[in-house]
């Protein structure tokens, strides 16, 4: 989000791109773990994700999406972690200057690389800043197009769908600034940043929320019209479950009500403006995403082709 504003010289990113930054390393240290839990006994297994030189000359498997997911949140996390910490350099030599102590002066001498704000260290921050835009620009396609083929690939019934790369990527999108909003609107109230984060980053975040949400809402409606489209008796059986069978059935419809619903009232500029209105509606977005990925998972698998394995998933705390 951060990488495509500063691409589009949108000036009000500037407030508000630590935040997205930051979370978005957070969130990409914590999507890393789940290739790790999900290839069962890491101890043993995990590293054979990793493409090194080993004796037994066994390498991997390429042709897997996990492989393809290892890849994708590593180069993802790297890009991120340079993009947010070249952004913090000018601050960094900031603190180096006021510090007292000599060893938080050294510290931070060494973290910010040098920078005594000359006209040539300005130009090449900026140059270096686009140039890592334009690598994390197509990063934001890549990953999460990578992140649905782990879905997309399979031959299971709501998952084998070329809609999924756009609408993960829209998703994302959506679920980000909500999350931003989540954590940036308590943060503005607390420590009085209303000068700095103001209405009128308020209001943009909520307009690309709005635009991402229709998108998302597209891919939904699309979803349907693809299962009767396709002709295919799972694929109807899937949606008709989804939206009437049992257990699940009501999530779908609080799905269309949080990602759908909810995020029309970002129409008004006054729902836009008031902190309360937008942080409860950002709210019902991560409530919303939250069940569209149960949804995604849970009553795709619950029903399988074969009825000996249908299963309920009864969650535990």
């Amino acid at each position: 989000i951060s990488a495509v504003l500063l691409l589009f010289r949108q000036k009000w990113r500037t407030s508000i791109n630590r935040s997205a930054e930051a979370m978005t390393i957070f969130a990409v240290m914590c999507a890393g773990l789940f290739p790790l839990m999900h290839t069962g006994r890491p101890w043993l297994a995990a590293y054979w994700l990793f493409p090194y030189p080993n004796s037994m000359d066994i390498w991997p498997q390429f042709r897997s999406p996990l492989i393809w997911d290892v890849f994708a949140v590593g180069t993802y996390l790297t890009v991120s972690l340079l993009f947010w910490y070249l952004g913090m350099v000018p601050d960094l030599a900031s603190f180096r200057d006021r510090a007292k102590a000599r060893v938080a002066q050294v510290i931070l001498g060494v973290l910010s690389i040098g920078w005594r704000g000359s006209a040539v260290h300005w130009e090449r921050y900026e140059m270096a800043s686009l140039m890592l835009a334009g690598l994390a620009t197509p990063l934001v396609l890549s990953v999460h197009s990578v992140v649905s083929f782990d879905f997309a690939v399979s031959i299971i019934p709501g998952w084998h769908t070329t809609i999924f790369p756009p609408y993960f990527v829209a998703g994302a999108i959506f679920a980000g600034f909500a999350m931003v909003l989540t954590l940036m609107i308590p943060l503005r109230r607390l420590y009085g940043l209303q000068d700095f984060i103001t209405d009128r980053h308020l209001d943009n975040m909520g307009k690309v929320m709005l635009v991402s949400g229709l998108i998302v809402a597209y891919g939904y409606f699309m979803e349907q019209f693809i299962a009767w489209y396709s002709a295919s008796i799972f694929e109807s059986f899937l949606m008709q479950n989804r939206m009437f069978g049992e257990p699940y059935g009501w999530t779908y419809w609080a799905l269309l009500v949080c990602n759908i619903a909810v995020p029309q009232l970002l129409w008004s500029k006054r729902v836009r403006l008031n902190t309360i209105w937008l942080f409860i509606v950002s709210m019902f977005i991560n409530v919303g995403m939250w069940l569209e990925r149960f949804i995604i998972v849970v009553t795709s698998l619950h029903r399988d082709y074969m009825p000996s394995s249908w299963d309920v998933f009864s969650p535990t705390i």
